[in-house]
């Protein structure tokens, strides 16, 4: 019996101890972290039969490739900013791995997206309790009466439309004061697409350049996707961001282009 007793204690003990060093580790992943982490999420791929559309030279007709749809979260010591939310489909993948980190929406502060395309917005309605940084122009862009007619994709960002904004109205927004997160205008492909420098302490400086290039010869080749909303912009836009990259020496993220994507630490790890 006293046996029984002693085994049945060890069982108890051992399932506390299990139960006490998982709400550690889960405490340990929720709190801020010491310096400056990127998460690269992995929301999907969209395959893409003929890129005609993304070069408005006819170079890219005929051709087939397959693009990589990324969700990033950005946690600094002052609080996590989740940057681009993928399509409506990649719902589950985006909850999934906030979860790995034992992180919610509701823990978000900031949202931000490059711009208000289906593949960048397309989740951003879960983040409505947090504060929304956006350009005026994208936002007027994203609740046009056009964007509201496409019901499914304006449902899975319309409850944006009542959250607290903090806008991009410079060149740049500091979003933590300390010039380590730095959203960008870069206007050209919508009205007003956005860009993000992060200055990461071990990696350098980076750029999530969302739909400057779709494609990865797009950038050498200045490639302008037929459907950008302005072509003169977009073009000031590829100089501005070279120049940028030149003057930090930034690592360029093409944020469709698989290669640039599976650089980057494979989730949940994180680059630093």
């Amino acid at each position: 019996m006293h046996e029984k007793l002693r085994g049945l204690s060890r069982v108890f003990i051992g399932a506390a101890a299990a139960t006490f060093l998982a709400a550690g580790a889960a405490q340990a992943a929720k709190a801020p972290p010491k310096q400056l982490e990127l998460y690269a999420i992995d929301c999907g791929r969209l395959p893409v039969p003929d890129a005609d559309g993304f070069a408005d030279d006819g170079s890219y007709k005929g051709v087939s490739r397959t693009m990589v749809v990324p969700c990033y979260l950005i946690r600094h010591p002052k609080g996590d900013l989740v940057w681009d939310t993928g399509t409506p489909a990649s719902k589950d993948k985006l909850l999934a791995g906030l979860a790995a980190l034992d992180l919610t929406p509701a823990d978000i502060e900031f949202i931000s997206i490059s711009h208000s395309h289906f593949d960048h917005i397309g989740n951003a309605g879960l983040f409505s309790a947090s504060t929304w940084i956006v350009d005026p122009d994208e936002k007027t862009y994203a609740f046009r009466p056009q964007a509201r007619t496409a019901a499914a994709q304006f449902a899975a960002y319309s409850a944006l439309e009542a959250s607290k904004a903090r806008l991009v109205e410079g060149p740049s927004l500091d979003v933590f004061g300390d010039r380590t997160v730095v959203v960008h205008q870069m206007p050209g492909h919508t009205p007003g697409h956005t860009i993000l420098e992060l200055k990461l302490k071990g990696a350098g400086t980076v750029l999530l350049t969302g739909d400057l290039w779709h494609l990865a010869e797009s950038r050498a080749g200045k490639k302008v996707p037929r459907f950008n909303t302005d072509r003169a912009q977009t073009l000031k836009s590829y100089e501005a961001t070279e120049a940028l990259a030149a003057r930090t020496n930034a690592r360029v993220v093409r944020e469709h282009v698989p290669e640039d994507f599976d650089s980057l630490p494979k989730f949940p790890a994180a680059l630093k």
